[in-house]
């Protein structure tokens, strides 16, 4: 049996595949693996942003693997530290990730979709909470994360019906950065990548960390915050060779030599 979890090195930027025929589904197992490709991005210096997709065209994921919940795996079972599919509880990720969305983002697989940064998506793709046709919640964020992107009457609707929203429909509620051909959904994902692998390291990382920090303050606690000095990526941001490099390369009109320091 085939790893569930493919990964790819190009540059800077960690392409992570998941890969469960038929539906991409995962389980206990799967949700380690997925967390230590995550794990790997966060701790290599050398990578700055994943891409996450799922192998073949018509599912990104199916969410939990349902199979593996009928041959007993519990519902509510440890995923380990990152939460299901590594990533939806693991807050402390200082770099982005870009979900390539290539075709349905079903479920916990919507909820994985949901905690990346950016989304890409096929043509065809369509998202859905499907949980509580299942007798469940979506509890793996979508419930937490989906009422945060759309308005409440939208949000509630998929919530409790498990309605699935077409991809262009979700770029229009800003769900979705891009739409784009299933043919060109991997190159306009490593587009985005590129731009973020030539930005500064750790002005990205500093941007991650103050939004997330801030995203329940109004802007005035937000600002105390960023200035009682409490932040540590933007903290070293402000202190970085980067800090100065960036000027003083504009001055001089040519590209900027990022250090990460």
């Amino acid at each position: 049996m085939s790893d569930p979890v493919r990964l790819d090195v190009d540059g800077g930027v960690l392409t992570i595949t998941l890969d469960r025929p038929k539906a991409n589904a995962i389980d206990l197992a799967t949700s380690h693996a997925l967390h230590a490709a995550f794990d790997r991005l966060n701790r290599d210096d050398s990578l700055r942003v994943a891409v996450l997709t799922g192998a073949g065209e018509r599912f990104f994921s199916a969410g939990w693997d349902l199979k593996a919940a009928a041959s007993g795996e519990a519902i509510d079972a440890d995923h380990g530290p990152g939460g299901f599919a590594g990533l939806t509880e693991f807050f402390e990720l200082d770099k982005p990730v870009i979900a390539a969305v290539n075709g349905l983002a079903l479920g916990g697989g919507f909820e994985l979709a949901l905690a990346a940064d950016l989304v890409v998506a096929a043509e065809h793709a369509e998202f859905a909470l499907t949980e509580v046709t299942l007798g469940m919640v979506a509890d793996s964020g979508g419930v937490l994360r989906l009422p945060k992107r759309l308005p409440q009457a939208v949000a509630a609707e998929m919530l409790l019906t498990g309605r699935r929203m077409a991809a262009a429909e979700a770029r229009e509620w800003g769900l979705v950065n891009r739409v784009v051909p299933a043919s060109s959904l991997a190159a306009a994902a490593a587009e985005l990548a590129a731009r973020i692998c030539a930005a500064a390291p750790l002005a990205v990382a500093a941007v991650k960390e103050i939004t997330r920090r801030t995203a329940a303050l109004d802007v005035e606690s937000g600002y105390r915050l960023l200035r009682g000095g409490e932040l540590p990526r933007y903290r070293a941001m402000l202190a970085s060779e980067d800090a100065e490099e960036g000027p003083r390369a504009f001055a001089e009109k040519r590209p900027p030599r990022w250090r990460g320091r």
